[in-house]
C-alpha cells in the first residue's frame, strides 16, 4: 500500500493547486494539517477534486479542501462526489457565495446523501427526458427544484430521492411524478385559474395543498384509464389514504371543478395525508400557459391560411376563418384524447402534422378549439411566433436578449453536465450579391452536371428482391433449392418469385458548417463552394435539407449560422447567403451540436443525417475548451445526438484528424479529404455514398 502523503508533502501540492487563492495570510499549510491524517486513497481523492473544481473557481476549490476532511469522516466516497456536483452545479447556477455555502454546510447534505441506494436526477435524466417525451403531446422539458411541480412546459423534479431502501424504487417514483406533472397538463388542472380559487380562503397555502391533493387523487383515476402500470404503482404508494368523502374523484369522468368543489366542502377538518408522490400547484403555471395560448392562437390563424388552396386569392386569416371548420369531439375509450376533424369548404381534409400537433396542444389547454381561435389574430398577437421571447424551449437568458438559449456542457473531469452552461443565439448570415454562386456553377459545370446524373440514378434506383410470394419472374436461386427440398421429403416452399421494388427516401440532413477564423481563405471558399454543389445535386435528388453554420467565442458566445432551414426553397436568398458565409471566431462545437440536434429532432423523417463540415478539432478561446474537454463535451453531445436516432458523420480536411475524430464520430463515421481543392468535389459524393 502506498505510504500517505506527509504535511509537507501535501503543502507543496496545494500551494501548486490554489496559488491564486494563496497569500501571506492565508497558507495551504492548515489545509495539508487537516488532509496529513488521511489514508492515502483519500489525500488522493481529495487533490483529484482539487485539480477538477479549480477549473470552475479557485475560491470553491479552496473551500472544498477545507470540508474535504469532515465529509469524507461522514461519508462514502461516492456521496462525496455527489455533494461536490451539487456545490459545482449550485455555484454554475448561483456563483461563488451559494456553492460555497454547499461545501460549508455539509450536515444540510447528510441526511439526503446518507442513503446509498438514491436515485438522482442526474443519474437518471436522460431515461426520464425519454419517458416524458413519450408520454407528452407536445415537447416537455426536465428541470430540478426542491419539490416537483410543473408551469405545462417544464416538469420540475426532485434532485434526489431517497424514500425507499431500494434504488429501483426510486428511480420508479420519479416515473411516477413525472407521470402525475404531465397529467396536470393532459387532464385539465390548469384549465381553471388554481391560484384564484385558493386565495379566499383564510390560509391559501393550505388550501392550494389541499386543492393539489385532491388533483393527484383526481388524475390517479384519469392515469388508470391509459396507463394501467402506473396506476398499480401509485396504489402502492397511496396504500389506504383514500378518504370515503374524495370517491367523487374516483371517477374518471371528475374535472378541476369536482376537486375544487370539493375543497370547499372539506377545507376545515381535513387532514393532508403525507404521499411520497406528492407534487404542488404553482402560479407559474398560470403565466406559461396564457403565454401559450397566445402564441398557439396567433401561430393557428396564420397555420390555417397557409392551409388554403394555393391559387386562392385571399389567404389571410380571416378567410381561413370563413372556409376551414374544426371539430373536436372526446375520442371514445381514450380519456383526455380528442378525435379532431377539419373540412375546407365543407370536405375533410388532413391537416399538416405542424397543425396537428398545434390543436392537440390547444386542445390539452383549453379542453376545446374556440371559435374565436377561428379568426382573425388581434393586433396584440400578430406578430407571435414559436420565435417569440416568451419561448422556454432552452431557457431563453432575460426578455432583453431574447434569442438567447442556454444548454449544459459536459465538464469529463466532473462526469456530470455544467448545467445552462453555453449561451447560444441564432443568427442569420449577411446574403452577399457578388456572383460567387455562378462563378462556382461555370467553374465545375461538367462536375455539376456528372453529379446530378448519379443523384439521379440513386432517386430512381430500385432492388430486386428475392425468395418472394408474389412478384414479376421467377427466382432461380430459391426454386432449386426448393426442388432439393421436393425431392428429400420436404414440401415446395411458396416463396420462388422475384419481384423489383423502388425505395422510398425518407430522409432529412442537416449540414453544419465550420465557420470559424481558421477557415479564412482557401478552406471557406472550397465550403462554399462545396455546399453549392451539394445543393444543386440535392435539388434533383429531392431530399430534405438545410444547412447551418457554428462559430463562437467562449461560453457565452456561441453562435449558430441560419444559411437554409428545413422549408426553405433553394433560391436565390439561400445562394447568397452561402456567398455571404464569412470566417468567424473559434469552434465551441457541443453547444452547436445540441441545438442542431434540437433543430432535426423536430423533423419527422425515418432517416435523419447531422453531417459536419470542418477544418479542425473542437477549439476556443481560454476557459478550458481547449484539448480534452472540448473533445470529450463534443463526442458527449454526439452521443446525445444518437440516442436521439440522429446519425452524426463528420467531412474534414485536418490532417490530424485520425488522433481524435474515431473517438468523436467512431471509426467508420468520418472521412478525411486531404487535399482541399478537391473538397467541393468531394461532398456531394460522400453524401451520396452515405444515403445510397
Amino acid at each position: 500500500m502506498t505510504a500517505r502523503r506527509s504535511s509537507t508533502e501535501l503543502t507543496q501540492e496545494l500551494d501548486y493547486l490554489l496559488s491564486p487563492v494563496l497569500s501571506s495570510r492565508r497558507t495551504a499549510a492548515p489545509l495539508a494539517d487537516l488532509l496529513a491524517p488521511l489514508p492515502r486513497p483519500q489525500q488522493d481523492f481529495v487533490l483529484h477534486w482539487v485539480e477538477v473544481i479549480d477549473r470552475s473557481n479557485y475560491e470553491m476549490a479552496y473551500q472544498f479542501a477545507a470540508a474535504a476532511p469532515a465529509a469524507l469522516a461522514k461519508m462514502d466516497t461516492n456521496a462525496v462526489e455527489a455533494w461536490i456536483l451539487q456545490a459545482l452545479d449550485t455555484y454554475d447556477r448561483d456563483g461563488l457565495y451559494r456553492g460555497s455555502l454547499v461545501f460549508k454546510e455539509i450536515e444540510n447534505y447528510l441526511p439526503a446523501a446518507a442513503d446509498a441506494h438514491a436515485a438522482t436526477f442526474e443519474q437518471h435524466a436522460p431515461v426520464l427526458e425519454l419517458y416524458a417525451c413519450g408520454l407528452a403531446g407536445r415537447r416537455l422539458q426536465l428541470d430540478v427544484a426542491a419539490e416537483p411541480y410543473t408551469d405545462t412546459e417544464t416538469l420540475f423534479l426532485p434532485p434526489r430521492i431517497a424514500q425507499f431502501a431500494d434504488a429501483a424504487a426510486n428511480f420508479n417514483l420519479y416515473k411516477v411524478i413525472i407521470t402525475l406533472l404531465w397529467a396536470q397538463g393532459r387532464y385539465g388542472t390548469f384549465h381553471t385559474d388554481i391560484i384564484s380559487a385558493c386565495a379566499a380562503y383564510a390560509d391559501p397555502q393550505r388550501a392550494t395543498t389541499l386543492l393539489s391533493h385532491f388533483e393527484t387523487l383526481r388524475l390517479e383515476s384519469r392515469i388508470a384509464t391509459v396507463l394501467p402500470g402506473v396506476a398499480r404503482d401509485l396504489a402502492r404508494l397511496r396504500g389506504d389514504t383514500v378518504d370515503p368523502r374524495c370517491a367523487v374523484l374516483q371517477d374518471p369522468a371528475a374535472t378541476v371543478q369536482d376537486s375544487i368543489s370539493l375543497l370547499a366542502n372539506l377545507y376545515d377538518g381535513f387532514e393532508i395525508p403525507t404521499l411520497p408522490h406528492h407534487t404542488a400547484l404553482r402560479a407559474e403555471a398560470a403565466t406559461t400557459r396564457n403565454k401559450r395560448l397566445q402564441r398557439e392562437r396567433s401561430a393557428l390563424a396564420e397555420a390555417l391560411a397557409q392551409m388554403l388552396p394555393e391559387q386562392a386569392a385571399d389567404k389571410s386569416p380571416e378567410a381561413a376563418a370563413d372556409r376551414i371548420e374544426i371539430q373536436a369531439k372526446p375520442a371514445p375509450g381514450a380519456e383526455g384524447d380528442f378525435d379532431v376533424e377539419v373540412r375546407l369548404d365543407g370536405m375533410p381534409m388532413a391537416p399538416p402534422d405542424h397543425v396537428a400537433q398545434l390543436l392537440d396542444s390547444i386542445l390539452q389547454d383549453l379542453g376545446e378549439i374556440p371559435d374565436d381561435y377561428l379568426q382573425a389574430a388581434g393586433p396584440g398577437n400578430q406578430n407571435l411566433s414559436a420565435d417569440d421571447e416568451s419561448v422556454d424551449e432552452n431557457k431563453t437568458i432575460a426578455n432583453d436578449d431574447s434569442g438567447a438559449r442556454l444548454y449544459r456542457e459536459w465538464d469529463h473531469k466532473r462526469r456530470h453536465y455544467r448545467k445552462d452552461w453555453c449561451v447560444l443565439r441564432e443568427l442569420d448570415v449577411s446574403p452577399v450579391d457578388n456572383g460567387f454562386v455562378e462563378n462556382t456553377l461555370a467553374r465545375y459545370r461538367p462536375q455539376v452536371a456528372q453529379l446530378k446524373r448519379s443523384f439521379e440514378m440513386l432517386r430512381d434506383e430500385d432492388r430486386l428482391l428475392k425468395r418472394q410470394a408474389t412478384g414479376d419472374d421467377i427466382d432461380f436461386d430459391a426454386l432449386i433449392a426448393g426442388y432439393a427440398d421436393l425431392r428429400s421429403g420436404m414440401e415446395l416452399p411458396d416463396r420462388l418469385l422475384t419481384r423489383r421494388h423502388k425505395a422510398e427516401r425518407d430522409l432529412a440532413a442537416l449540414f453544419m458548417v465550420d465557420m470559424s477564423g481558421s477557415t479564412k481563405g482557401w478552406i471557406n471558399d472550397a465550403e462554399r463552394e462545396s455546399l453549392v454543389m451539394l445543393c444543386e445535386a440535392l435539388e434533383v435528388l429531392g431530399d430534405r435539407y438545410a444547412i447551418y453554420g457554428f462559430s463562437g467565442v467562449t461560453r457565452k458566445r456561441c453562435e449558430i449560422f441560419r444559411i437554409k432551414r428545413f422549408d426553405e426553397a433553394y433560391d436565390q436568398d439561400v445562394k447568397q447567403r452561402i456567398a455571404g458565409i464569412t470566417p468567424q471566431d473559434y469552434t465551441r462545437m457541443g453547444a452547436a451540436i445540441r441545438h442542431l440536434t434540437k433543430l432535426l429532432n423536430e423533423v419527422d423523417a425515418r432517416t435523419r443525417l447531422l453531417v459536419t463540415l470542418s477544418d479542425g478539432k473542437p477549439d476556443d478561446y481560454s476557459d478550458h475548451y481547449r484539448g480534452e474537454y472540448g473533445i470529450e463535451d463534443t463526442r458527449q453531445a454526439l452521443i446525445e445526438a444518437h440516442h436521439a436516432g440522429i446519425k452524426p458523420f463528420c467531412i474534414t480536411i485536418d490532417h490530424e484528424a485520425r488522433d481524435y475524430l474515431p473517438h468523436l464520430y467512431g471509426p467508420v463515421n468520418w472521412t478525411l479529404v486531404d487535399n482541399v481543392e478537391r473538397l467541393p468535389l468531394k461532398v456531394a459524393d460522400i453524401y451520396r455514398r452515405l444515403t445510397a
